[in-house]
């Protein structure tokens, strides 16, 4: 009965290590992701704001992308 205990103590510690690694590295890709999201969304802004100016210096005014029909039509 001792070692049957033992045997089910030592297996839920492995277990929990395991799973102490796995909620580790899964932090760690979180983490990651959102630095990398953060980076798309401003270099997103960036790019918004030179379309925003490239296309009302050419057209004198506000740029609306409504306004803009894509090449196909």
């Amino acid at each position: 009965m001792k070692q049957d205990h033992d045997e089910r103590m030592t297996e839920l510690e492995v277990k929990l290590a395991f799973q102490d690694e796995l909620l580790d590295a899964l932090n760690s890709t979180v983490a990651r992701q959102q630095q990398e999201l953060e980076l798309v969304q401003q270099q997103l802004r960036l790019l918004y704001q030179q379309l925003r100016q490239n296309t009302a210096a050419k057209s004198g005014g506000e740029f609306n992308l409504r306004d803009e029909l894509p090449p196909h039509y």
